[in-house]
């Protein structure tokens, strides 16, 4: 029992510092944004402090018709932010997955040498990198020149303040977010059951689908998460490379909080964000706990 005691002490003690950190940096600021939300907005910013959960149905359909109107532009615009995350997620897991198999049967010097270019970008500034990609996607940029000394086109493309040009800015930033945990899955990937899979005479395709992919499938999923959640509420990518015709959820917010000063309905639209990462989780969780149970 005093060991027991112990341990619980001690483990109290390593989790005490990171619980606080949390509850003060990211529990406490959630739940002013929650109470935010169903607050009434002020003439000339902040919030007036009554109840006022028309903020929601501005967004949901249920607005009263007179102050606030319901505009389905607000929902058109998350299913377009998730379209565009889901995208990110598609497209960096491309990538990566070949790439984090390649690498991983390289010598260990070698390995060590691709991971640290992998993970370089870390080491610059975001919006230096992006200002990079302005360059290279601009009319007179160096895609369109390439395209144009290669006889492939013959006026320059339109590239910039596109779907696609958000697309490839968020692939080019969260590519470490995909390939560092599909990565640490394959190293752990037991060889010796691939080659016992092809001993016995099963095609390269089975192989993957019955040893390889259930082996790498959580890095997989957590790649999956640790791209999709920040992608769906990113605004500088949009901001920079898709201007005003791409607009994200997270670029509606900014325009509340930093413009419109209509702090509720910024909160609103923030927890409307955090509602839908939720429940994709919560669903990822129960698939997780359902599988685990079948074993």
């Amino acid at each position: 029992m005093r060991a027991l005691s112990r341990e619980t002490t001690a483990l109290t003690l390593l989790l005490a510092p990171v619980t606080l950190f949390l509850a003060i940096f990211f529990l406490i600021p959630l739940g002013i944004m929650a109470v935010y939300s169903l607050l009434e907005p002020g003439l000339y910013g902040g919030v007036e402090w009554s109840f006022y959960h028309w903020n929601y149905g501005r967004i949901l359909g249920w607005a009263d018709g007179f102050i606030e109107e319901f505009d389905i532009v607000y929902l058109q615009v998350l299913g377009r932010s998730m379209g565009l995350a889901a995208l990110t997620v598609i497209s960096t897991l491309l990538i990566c997955f070949p790439v984090a198999f390649w690498i991983s049967r390289l010598p260990a010097k070698q390995k060590n040498f691709f991971i640290f270019l992998i993970t370089l970008p870390f080491f610059t500034s975001m919006i230096v990198r992006l200002y990079a990609w302005v360059l290279i996607l601009r009319d007179s940029g160096f895609a369109n020149q390439l395209l144009e000394w290669l006889g492939l086109i013959s006026e320059p493309l339109d590239l910039m303040f596109t779907g696609t040009a958000v697309i490839i800015g968020m692939v080019y930033i969260f590519i470490p977010f995909m390939f560092l945990p599909i990565y640490s899955s394959i190293e752990k990937l037991d060889m010796s059951l691939v080659q016992a899979s092809q001993d016995l005479g099963a095609s390269p395709f089975t192989t993957f689908r019955r040893i390889v992919l259930p082996s790498v499938m959580p890095g997989v999923i957590a790649g999956c998460i640790l791209v999709f959640i920040p992608s769906l509420g990113n605004f500088v990518v949009p901001d920079l490379l898709g201007g005003a015709r791409v607009v994200m959820i997270g670029n509606l917010v900014e325009q509340q909080f930093l413009y419109a000063r209509n702090w509720p309905f910024g909160a609103a639209l923030s927890m409307v964000i955090i509602a839908v990462m939720m429940l994709l989780m919560a669903v990822y969780l129960f698939r997780v706990v359902k599988a685990d149970s079948n074993r």
